[in-house]
């Protein structure tokens, strides 16, 4: 699918940097997305409308409200929207944050403009398959664990967790290829819609992260398993008990 198949969506870009902001929106707007803008945090969360805004792309370092305490709130109201964070960070920590916080995904500046909008095309297909899927099958359980792919609610035991839209679409993929060795290029591919060389670490932090919400024990995992050199396997409890 390209680009322009994904035309005509409404992206709110929240970017405190004037000369870079005029610039996404310019480009953005010739890609045919329609651009809300919004300067800090309090602007962004006035301007988010979940009926409306498809997508946002998020920077870190803003006035009154930084980018990780505005996805934070973003996700209470909305958490099917994907949420794109754009950071002068490097450090390994702010990229974590921004995901516990609720982000799918992450760009660091300075970022080359074709790299941001196949980000934005990559999430805006997750978004459109996340939809369909979810209406086919809304449910699903393995051993303990109960997941509703239309709230995102998981349980485990007595645990309730919030999946982020990727989180969920990687879960689903997992589980709809249970029993087969992914490897991390394939995950890449179907999963972040990416054929660059991107960070193979993205894939590991996480399935990391569903560990953290489905597995009894993190470090001896049942259900998202390694596979030295190969990529990772989906197993139902039983199977992870054999």
């Amino acid at each position: 699918m390209s680009i322009e198949d994904e035309k005509g969506e409404t992206i709110l870009l929240v970017e405190d940097e004037e000369s870079l902001a005029i610039g996404l929106e310019y480009n953005l707007t010739e890609e045919g997305y329609t651009v809300v803008r919004a300067v800090h945090g309090k602007e962004a969360l006035e301007k988010f409308d979940p009926e409306c805004i498809d997508l946002i792309v998020l920077d870190i370092m803003l006035p009154h409200m930084d980018g990780f305490q505005v996805a934070e709130k973003i996700r209470e109201q909305s958490p099917q929207v994907p949420i794109l964070m754009l950071t002068a960070r490097r450090e390994a920590v702010d990229r974590i944050r921004g995901l516990e916080m609720g982000a799918d995904d992450y760009l660091t500046k300075p970022f080359h403009l074709k790299e941001l909008l196949l980000r934005i095309q990559g999430m805006l297909k997750r978004r459109m398959w996340y939809r369909e899927n979810a209406e086919q099958q809304q449910e699903i359980r393995f051993g303990s664990n109960r997941v509703n792919f239309d709230t995102l609610v998981c349980s485990s035991g007595e645990k309730r967790v919030r999946l982020t839209p990727l989180e969920a679409v990687l879960l689903r993929y997992l589980y709809e290829n249970a029993g087969r060795v992914v490897s991390r290029k394939e995950l890449l591919k179907n999963v972040w819609n990416s054929t660059s060389n991107i960070e193979t670490r993205t894939v590991d932090n996480f399935i990391v992260r569903l560990r953290k919400y489905f597995e009894p024990d993190p470090g001896n995992p049942l259900f998202f398993r390694n596979v030295r050199g190969a990529g990772y396997i989906f197993s139902s409890v039983e199977e992870g008990e054999e």
